[in-house]
C-alpha cells in the first residue's frame, strides 16, 4: 500500500521475469547500482517498481527525522542526526513503509539533492537544510520516468548519489550530509533518444522489455487488471500470501548475502569474460560480482557458481557491449555457458558443480521456495 493506496500485487505481474529478476536482486543488495529499463510503454515497468517498494518489509527510522537514518547504522546518520546525538539526545524510533520515489518531471538541482538556507545561518547562525527528492527516497526506490530525456547534469547527480549512497550539499563554507541509500530505477524509450554511453555505463543493470505476444499471457494481463480495478482489495487478498512469501525470500536473501564468499577462480571467470568480449572499463565486472552474489543468497547459497555469473552478466552487458550485439547472447544461455567455460579454461581453474540455469525467479503465481 502506498499513499493509503493498494498497488497492483508485484507476484501477479504477468512474464516479464528479467525485469523482475533484476529489480530483486537489487531488492536484496542495493549496492549493485540500480536498473535501466528500456522498452515501449505499456510493460509494466512502473507498476513493477511500486510494487517492489510495497512489499518490502517496513523499515525502522529515525522517528521525527526527514531522511530516513537507520538508528543502528550510526556511520550513515545524517548531520543532524549526529550533532543530536552528540548533544546527548537519545533518537527516537518509528516504523515505516519503504517509499517509492517519482522524480518530478523538470526538477532541478536543488530540488533533486535538497537546498541549504543561507541567509538563515548568516543572519542566525543556524544551519537549515531543506530536504530534496534524494532525501525522499533514501532506504527505498527512486523511480525516474524517461531518464533519457532528462539534462545530463541532473542524471549524473542521480548515479553518483546512487554508487556513493551519500548525498552532500555545499553553500559559501556550509555542508550538509544526509544518506542516500536506494533502488535507482530508469525508464526509456529508446526511440525517443539514448542516454550518452558515458551514463549508460553508470547504470548498473540494464533490462529490455517488450510487450507479451503469447496470447494467453495477454488474456491474463487483461483479467488480472479487470479484476484489480473492479475489486483491489479483493484483488490483493488472493495474492497476499505470495507476496508475503516473495517478501520473506528476499529478507532470508538479505541475511545471507554478507556470508557469501568467492573465489579468486571466480574473479578470473569474470575478468576473463569481460575481456573475451572487449567490454570498457571494469564497472562491469564489479557489477557483475555483486549482482552475482544477490543471485547466490536468493538461492540460499554462500558460494558462487557459473550460474549466477550467466544471470549477472545477462543483466549487466546489454547496454556495455557496442561492437558485439548482445541480442545473440541474451536469447542463448548456452552462448553464455560456453563463454564462462572458456574464461574458466583461461584462468586455469578447474570448472565448479554446475546446475541447470533456471529461466526465471519463478516469483509469479507459486513463489519458490529458498
Amino acid at each position: 500500500m502506498q499513499n493509503g493506496r493498494l498497488v497492483f500485487p508485484f507476484t501477479a505481474i504477468v512474464n516479464q521475469e528479467r525485469m523482475k529478476r533484476a529489480l530483486i536482486l537489487n531488492a536484496i543488495n542495493f549496492r549493485i547500482g540500480g536498473v535501466l529499463i528500456r522498452g515501449e510503454r505499456g510493460t509494466a515497468k512502473s507498476t513493477a517498481a511500486r510494487a517492489l517498494a510495497a512489499l518490502l518489509p517496513e523499515i525502522e527510522v529515525v522517528a521525527d527525522g526527514p531522511f530516513g537514518c537507520d538508528p543502528d547504522q550510526s556511520a550513515s546518520w545524517c548531520t543532524l542526526c549526529r550533532e543530536r546525538v552528540a548533544a546527548g539526545e537519545i533518537l527516537p524510533r518509528a516504523q515505516r513503509k519503504v517509499p517509492f520515489v517519482e522524480l518530478p518531471v523538470g526538477a532541478t538541482e536543488d530540488r533533486v539533492v535538497g537546498t541549504l538556507d543561507i541567509e538563515r545561518a548568516i543572519q542566525k547562525g543556524e544551519r537549515r537544510f531543506e530536504p530534496g527528492v534524494l532525501a525522499a527516497a533514501n532506504r527505498g526506490i527512486l523511480y525516474v520516468d524517461e531518464v533519457n530525456l532528462l539534462d545530463d547534469h541532473i542524471v549524473d547527480v542521480l548515479l553518483d548519489a546512487a554508487a556513493m549512497g551519500v548525498n552532500t550539499v555545499e553553500r559559501e563554507g556550509i555542508s550538509f550530509q544526509h544518506p542516500a541509500r536506494f533502488i535507482l530505477v530508469g525508464t526509456m524509450n529508446p526511440e525517443e533518444g539514448d542516454l550518452r554511453p558515458q551514463l549508460l555505463d553508470r547504470f548498473a543493470l540494464c533490462v529490455d522489455v517488450v510487450g507479451v505476444r503469447d496470447a494467453q499471457a495477454r488474456m491474463a494481463i487483461m483479467e488480472r487488471n479487470l479484476a484489480f480495478e473492479q475489486d483491489s482489495e479483493g484483488f490483493y487478498a488472493e495474492w497476499h500470501d505470495h507476496e508475503v512469501e516473495l517478501a520473506r525470500q528476499i529478507e532470508v536473501a538479505r541475511a545471507i548475502l554478507p556470508k557469501v564468499r568467492y573465489s579468486r577462480a571466480d574473479l578470473a571467470t569474470i575478468a576473463n569474460m569481460m575481456a573475451d568480449l572487449g567490454v570498457d572499463g571494469h564497472r562491469a565486472d564489479l557489477v557483475i560480482l555483486k549482482t552475482a552474489a544477490a543471485h547466490a543468497a536468493w538461492e540460499g547459497r554462500v558460494r558462487l557458481n557459473d550460474v549466477d555469473i550467466i544471470l549477472a552478466a545477462q543483466l549487466a552487458l546489454p547496454h556495455r557491449l557496442k561492437r558485439k550485439p548482445f541480442d545473440e547472447i541474451q536469447t542463448s544461455l548456452e552462448e553464455l555457458e560456453q563463454r564462462v567455460g572458456h574464461a574458466r579454461d583461461q584462468a586455469g581453474e578447474e570448472q565448479p558443480h554446475q546446475q541447470e540455469a533456471p529461466q526465471d525467479l519463478q516469483v509469479e503465481g507459486q513463489p519458490k521456495k529458498v
